[in-house]
Order: structure tokens, then C-alpha cells, then sequence
């Protein structure tokens, strides 16, 4: 069966920023390359904040999400990788000759030389807002991400969170709402600091240490009421909205990957500098991974996928160059330039 099955010499799993820029960089490598993704659109953890500015890019001024996305997509296929979406990786078993074979869990099967895990924190989920009845308010006005800015325009506005998501949604959103409530149960906020600075010295009402404790309608179908409470002296206070949004973090679930003899902790696998898992073959990058001078920003991911990429090829090829050759000088890059009209006169 394993000869009807097309080889490739890398496999990456997962379609995020990680994923895709090992894509990329496996094409300046002249690798056969696959990469698969459990959604149906690739962009990983992006994908749930597709109007959220980011700042912290090398070389890229303030872009949204959903922009950035998209060229990280263009660019990763600028070398024609093969890209296979709706199928979650299960499992994974080596071949006499040292080869992988993944089964994803709808039984199709994917033939590979080596593997790149890039899945994030795995199949991730919004922590839902744990009051009951809240559901029934999440086809009105009961948000867990927010996809248009503009629908939130002269509307009061209730945030329930203190995480980087929260931060920046009160930024974004405190020009164009008629009020901002930010509502966390710490004092401590867990965005970058200069956001949080911008957040606390604007007109964002800010209420620490506090929590949600119930949701009011008087219509029976959007929230114009919430009550909240103070963590420690349980005084409560009521405050009228129009829209909530809650962003409690996000539960993970790594699936029977776990199962693979990985060493990985709760929220990441452990590798060394190279990005090698325990698994000879098997590598890692981006969120996935830890070690012990990990950046944890986009920028940091890119560097990930270069390691792991290199590693993966010098596994098939010990006497290949360690990495590849600096866009400027590889000859993969040379008829792209021209069709671009980007030559050096003198060539």
C-alpha cells in the first residue's frame, strides 16, 4: 500500500504562521513538501483575530491579521508546496525504510521522509463564558472574537478578560464605541505593557478585580445588563451594554498526539536548539515547542521553522549545507526575480 502513496520529504502539520513559513523556507531548500492542516482555511490561531493589529513583525508595519495571513499564504506558495486542509493528524508509524506514514483521523493517509509539527497549541477552543443561559445570547450579542470592528461603532461595550486579545480589542475599539468596560479578575493585565499603558491612561473604564456574574436581557434575546462583582469584597455593580465580549483564553487539546512518545508539557513539547523531538525524523517549531531562549512572537516562530527545516534536511542529507542560501544569492529566486523585473543591472 505504501508504494500508492505519494512520498514526500517533508510534512508539515499545521497551517499557522509557523507552518507556513517552514513552507516557504523547505522550498528554498528544494524539498518535496506537504502541509496539512486540520482547518479548512489556513492562518491557525490568526484566523480567531482576523482585525487585530500587529505591531511586532521585523520589517512589516502595523497590519492586521487577516492581512498578514494572506501574504504569509502567498508566500508560502511561492515554491508550489502541496496543501491539504479538513485533516486532523492522528497517528504515525515509521516504515522499514525509516520512512513515516500519518493517518489523520478520517482514515487518509500521507507518506513522508520527515515531519514538522507546527500545531500550535493544538485544536484550540474560546473558554466560554461559564454562566448559565449565556449561550442563548451568542447569535445577538454575546462575542468571543470580534471579526468587524465597525459593527461596534456607538455601541457601550463590556470586556471581560486581561489577556493580549482583551488589551488590544479596548484599544481598537475606544475611538469608535460609545464607552469601553474592560472587567478582569486580577489587577494585573497579561498584554504587552505599552498596550496596557495605552489602555489605562484612555477612556476605557477599567475594573479590577472583578468578574461577571450575570447576564439580564429584557427582551429574552440580547444582553442590555450586567452585573458584575468585585473578586474580593463581592460588591456588585450593575452596568448597561450593548454588546459583551469575553475573552477567557482558549482551551487546547492536543488530540493522541500526545500519545506519540513526545516530551511535552502541558501547553508545549520540549526540544532542544535544533527543534528535534524525541522522535528521530519528527521535529517541531513554532507555539508547539519550548526551550530555553524561546521568543514567543511571530518573529521568533519564523526562526523556529528555519531550524526545524534545516534540522529535517540535514536528517535525510548529513552532507548538506547546514542552511540555505540568503534569498539575494539563491539561484531558486533567480527567474522570480527576473519575472519581477528586480535583476541587478548587471546581471
Amino acid at each position: 500500500m505504501n508504494e500508492q502513496l505519494e512520498l514526500f520529504d517533508v510534512t508539515i502539520v499545521g497551517g499557522g504562521p509557523a507552518g507556513l513559513y517552514t513552507a516557504f523556507y523547505s522550498g528554498m531548500r528544494e524539498l518535496k513538501t506537504k502541509l496539512i492542516d486540520a482547518q479548512d482555511q489556513l492562518g491557525g490561531r490568526l484566523l480567531t483575530y482576523p482585525e487585530k493589529i500587529i505591531w511586532d513583525v521585523g520589517g512589516v508595519t502595523p497590519i492586521r491579521c487577516e492581512k498578514l495571513i494572506a501574504q504569509l499564504i502567498e508566500q508560502a506558495n511561492t515554491f508550489e508546496p502541496t496543501i491539504v486542509l479538513g485533516q486532523q493528524i492522528t497517528s504515525y508509524e515509521r516504515q522499514p525504510d525509516n520512512t513515516f506514514i500519518l493517518t489523520t483521523l478520517n482514515g487518509e493517509r500521507h507518506h513522508t521522509k520527515t515531519v514538522i509539527l507546527a500545531i500550535g497549541y493544538g485544536i484550540r477552543k474560546m473558554a466560554k463564558l461559564e454562566i448559565e443561559g449565556a449561550d442563548r445570547f451568542e447569535v445577538t450579542n454575546l462575542y468571543y472574537t470580534v471579526q468587524e470592528l465597525e459593527g461596534f461603532r456607538g455601541k457601550h461595550v463590556l470586556i471581560s478578560g486581561g489577556g493580549d486579545s482583551a488589551v488590544d480589542w479596548a484599544n481598537e475599539l475606544e475611538p469608535i464605541a460609545a464607552s469601553v468596560t474592560v472587567v478582569h479578575r486580577r489587577d494585573r493585565f497579561g498584554g504587552h505593557e505599552r498596550n496596557v499603558t495605552k489602555m489605562k491612561q484612555s477612556s476605557v473604564n477599567v475594573l479590577t478585580p472583578h468578574a461577571v456574574e450575570a447576564l439580564h436581557s429584557s427582551n429574552g434575546s440580547s444582553i442590555d445588563h450586567v452585573t458584575i462583582a468585585h473578586v474580593e469584597t463581592k460588591e456588585i455593580q450593575r452596568i448597561e451594554v450593548d454588546a459583551v465580549i469575553v475573552n477567557h483564553g482558549m482551551k487546547s487539546d492536543f488530540g493522541p498526539i500526545r500519545e506519540w512518545g513526545i516530551d511535552m508539557g502541558e501547553w508545549n513539547a520540549n526540544v532542544g536548539d535544533r527543534m528535534a523531538t524525541d522522535i528521530p525524523g519528527i521535529f517541531g517549531a513554532g507555539d508547539f515547542v519550548d526551550y530555553r531562549s524561546k521568543v514567543g512572537l511571530i518573529a521568533g516562530t519564523f526562526n523556529d521553522a528555519v531550524l526545524a527545516l534545516n534540522s529535517a534536511k540535514l536528517y535525510m542529507e548529513p552532507e548538506a549545507d547546514t542552511m540555505a542560501y540568503v534569498s539575494s544569492h539563491n539561484e531558486r529566486f533567480k527567474e522570480k526575480n527576473k519575472a519581477l523585473g528586480m535583476m541587478d543591472e548587471e546581471e
